[in-house]
C-alpha cells in the first residue's frame, strides 16, 4: 500500500481532499492531505512575504516531520509549482510524483508565466483592490470557468468552495521556481489528466509531448479541473491504480 501526500491547488486547503483521502484509506492506503501556509485553517499564518519557497518548505517539512518514506506526492493545479520544488529536495523519501490536471514546473518558471499578459494585469488589479496588495481572492465561478473546466461541480461543491476557499498569497504566483527541481532518476512519474487537459495532450502540442512518453504514465479522468470535489471516488481509484 502507498503513502499519499496530497497537495491542494490555489485557494484550497487540506479540506478539499477529504473525500478522496477517505476513499484511499478505504482501499488500504495512507492518505495525508496538507494545507499550505496562508490557506485553509492556516490562513492567518501568511503575510506579504509568503511565497513559493514558503510552500516548498511546507511540503518538505511535512514529509520530514512525519518521517515519511516511499512517498507518493500528489499535486493538484497550482500545487504543481511547490511540489516540483519539493521533488528536488526529498531525495530517497520520494517514490512517486503524481500531477493531477497539472504538470511539473521547470526551474525558473512561475505561475504567472502560464497566463496571457492581460490576465496577469487583471490579477494584479484584484490583488491591489481586494487583497491588501498581497492576496488573490478566488474569482467567481463565471470567471474560473473561462480558463478551467467546472464539469462535475454541482451546487453543493461550488457552495463548499465559496465557503471554504481562502485568498492565495500572490507571492506564490510571482516567485520563480529555484532549483533543485529534478527528483531522483528512479522516481515514478504519473499524470492524471481531466477533460480540458486530456484534449490538449491529445492535440499534439509540442511543449506537452514529453508527458505522453516514458517515464510518464498517464491516466485520464472524465471530469473538470477539481476532480477531488467532482469525482472523489474516481480520483481515488486512479491514484490506487497508479500505485499498483
Amino acid at each position: 500500500m502507498a503513502t499519499f501526500v496530497l497537495v491542494p491547488g490555489a485557494w484550497l486547503g487540506a479540506w478539499a481532499w477529504e473525500e478522496t483521502a477517505r476513499a484511499l484509506r478505504a482501499l488500504g492506503h495512507t492518505a495525508l492531505p496538507l494545507t499550505l501556509t496562508g490557506l485553509g485553517e492556516r490562513a492567518d499564518q501568511a503575510g506579504p512575504g509568503t511565497d513559493l519557497d514558503t510552500h516548498i518548505a511546507d511540503i518538505v517539512g511535512f514529509v520530514e516531520r512525519h518521517d515519511l518514506h516511499s512517498v507518493s506526492l500528489v499535486a493538484h493545479s497550482y500545487g504543481a509549482a511547490p511540489v516540483s520544488g519539493a521533488a528536488g529536495r526529498l531525495g530517497e523519501r520520494l517514490e512517486r510524483l503524481i500531477y493531477v490536471d497539472s504538470a511539473p514546473f521547470a526551474e525558473g518558471m512561475r505561475m504567472l508565466d502560464l497566463m496571457p499578459p492581460e490576465v496577469v494585469e487583471q490579477l494584479r488589479r484584484q490583488v491591489a483592490d481586494f487583497g491588501d496588495g498581497w492576496r488573490l481572492p478566488m474569482p467567481p465561478f463565471e470567471v474560473l470557468s473561462l480558463s478551467s473546466s467546472i464539469d462535475g461541480l454541482g451546487e453543493a461543491q461550488q457552495d463548499l468552495m465559496r465557503l471554504r476557499a481562502t485568498p492565495q498569497p500572490f507571492g506564490t504566483y510571482e516567485q520563480r521556481l529555484a532549483g533543485p527541481t529534478e527528483p531522483d532518476p528512479g522516481v515514478d512519474r504519473v499524470l492524471v489528466a481531466c477533460n480540458d487537459f486530456t484534449a490538449l495532450l491529445d492535440s499534439g502540442m509540442p511543449m506537452l509531448a514529453f508527458l505522453n512518453q516514458p517515464p510518464w504514465r498517464r491516466f485520464d479522468l472524465a471530469t473538470g479541473h477539481w476532480p477531488m470535489l467532482s469525482a472523489a471516488d474516481e480520483l481515488a481509484d486512479v491514484l490506487d491504480r497508479s500505485a499498483a
